[in-house]
């Protein structure tokens, strides 16, 4: 199987090259399980497991495969692989993951493109789409915003003005995956060996749009589970890449019921870019647009030429991402007092060692 139809280059080659030399194989992971890993290498497709040397070495779930990465791998018995290392990822589309700990969790990896899905029935939400473009800025692929549904909207020309308010200098399209209207749209993004995820809500109809590309009904969709939400219900329970008939590569992934803000400065500021122009005109240059004098953010809120909910929503991101700092902060404090209390353990260990030895 030739591995540059999945995406591999002699940019993955060179990177590559030292594990090559161990002995391992290239492979790429294209479905992601709970504890197993589906991968694509120059034999076929295999599954895989991370080795007990890969496990120790993680520091939290964002070191772990996810679907898009490039592993080295060796083979074991039973025909199933090893996965001792993943390449350098050059994108990473990364939300908090579940529960209290501050930790990310990569939803895919080495992604060229994202499609962020929105339906335009109960789920649209300005404020979700922003979260999704800040994140998806922040994982160094380009976003897409599709809205989906486009049938059920006679307002549609209001509502995609409105999207596009909240995704500014992002491509917009509107489609009905249904009736596979409007889809051709999403043509130019999806050239042959670049990597596009679907990502949005549960509902909101990936699994329809992928089938409508593939040009088969190879994943599963649900009605509706709630007509007065207009919410579908979620099929998707793994993240998985498919080829597509023109050789793109496509990942479908479970819908978000809610997406965890795990981005950077620059996310947000692309995503809000008309309050970093105005935020120029500040009196402070540190100025939080809260209270301070002199706030030419505010008085654009003030005259009506910004909308308040684009401030309230940008302002909620800020502290979000401040939160999150300082949270990551202190975890790798703590990891690295860890380390010197180990370290200080073996070197107490070694000593008494030595001492027996002469005595």
């Amino acid at each position: 199987m030739e591995l540059s139809a999945y995406g591999w280059d002699s940019e993955w080659e060179a990177l590559f090259a030292p594990w090559k030399d161990q002995g391992l194989l290239a492979g790429r992971v294209i479905k992601q399980g709970r504890d197993l890993s589906t991968v694509v290498t120059a034999a076929g497709e295999a599954e895989a497991e991370v080795s007990g040397k890969f496990r120790r070495a993680a520091s939290g779930p964002a070191d772990f495969p996810a679907v898009g990465d490039w592993a080295a791998l060796r083979t074991a018995t039973g025909g199933r692989a090893v996965i001792e290392a993943l390449l350098p990822r050059r994108s990473a589309f990364t939300r908090k993951a579940a529960g209290e700990a501050v930790e990310a969790q990569v939803v895919a990896a080495n992604v060229d493109t994202v499609f962020l899905v929105s339906g335009l029935d109960g789920d649209f939400n300005l404020r979700r789409i922003e979260r999704y473009v800040a994140t998806a800025w922040s994982s160094g692929a380009r976003p897409v915003l599709v809205l989906n549904k486009a049938d059920l909207r006679p307002d549609l020309d209001e509502v995609a003005v409105l999207a596009a308010a909240a995704a500014p200098a992002v491509p917009i399209v509107t489609a009905n995956a249904r009736a596979a209207e409007g889809l051709e749209a999403l043509g130019p993004y999806l050239e042959s060996r670049k990597t596009v995820a679907l990502l949005g809500s549960s509902g909101v109809g990936k699994s329809t749009i992928i089938n409508r590309l593939l040009g088969e009904e190879r994943f599963a969709t649900a009605a509706v589970s709630d007509a007065g939400e207009g919410r579908g219900r979620h099929t998707t329970t793994a993240r998985e890449l498919v080829r597509l008939p023109g050789g793109a590569l496509l990942v479908d992934t479970p819908g978000m019921r809610e997406l965890g803000l795990w981005a950077d400065d620059d996310g947000i500021d692309r995503t809000f870019d008309e309050i970093e122009r105005l935020a120029a005109g500040c009196r402070f240059p540190d100025c939080a647009h809260e209270r301070e004098p002199g706030c030419a953010v505010r008085a654009a809120v003030e005259d009506g030429s910004l909308d308040p909910a684009r401030l309230e929503s940008y302002l909620k991101l800020r502290r979000e991402l401040r939160f999150l700092e300082l949270k990551k902060d202190e975890k790798t404090r703590r990891q690295h007092e860890k380390a010197v209390g180990r370290d200080f353990a073996a070197r107490i260990k070694e000593v008494k060692k030595t001492k027996l030895r002469y005595r």
